[in-house]
């Protein structure tokens, strides 16, 4: 491993932990050469599975990709790339868990549609527009307007159960 800052490739690690899903080891490493530090991910080695697209094709299974498009849905909100990168974690790990070496997109799709409406519902509907191609702007209204409505009605159901 080289410094990204100098190439130089004598290194130390200065800290070591596990990542906060486990999924990961954090190392804080430092260069011996510019004493400029960075972080890095050692992660285990896993099967490759893959994406079934929509007209049929297959990719590999890209978090770095995953992690582009939250990004992308999530610019300008107060989400941090630490919150992202957790659920890509969590969304690597469900499809993982599953055992399976060929998923549909529209599976992977669902699940950061869903966490993503957990976190931020302008990243969700952003999101959303790309994913499910709108074609105008009364779809994204008809989305919109499922959000308010499941809004008001978990206000309703919450009211209630305070009475």
């Amino acid at each position: 491993m080289r410094c990204p800052y100098c190439n130089h490739d004598d290194l130390r690690v200065v800290d070591s932990r596990d990542s906060e899903t486990g999924e990961a080891i954090r190392r804080r490493r430092a260069c011996n050469s510019c004493n400029k530090r960075f972080t890095t991910y050692e992660r285990i080695e896993s099967v490759p599975f893959y994406i079934v697209k929509k007209d049929g094709r297959r990719e590999d299974f890209d978090r770095q990709k995953l992690f582009l498009g939250l990004m992308n849905a999530c610019k300008k909100r107060d989400i941090s790339p630490a919150q992202v990168t957790e659920i890509v974690d969590e969304i690597e790990g469900d499809l993982r868990g599953r055992g399976q070496s060929e998923l549909p997109s529209r599976e992977v799709g669902e699940l950061v549609m869903n966490r993503l409406r957990q976190l931020d519902e302008v990243a969700y509907v952003r999101f959303a527009s790309v994913y499910r191609s709108f074609r105008d702007l009364s779809e994204v209204r008809n989305e919109i307007d499922q959000i308010l409505v499941g809004d008001r009605t978990s206000r309703r159901r919450r009211a209630s159960s305070k009475a």
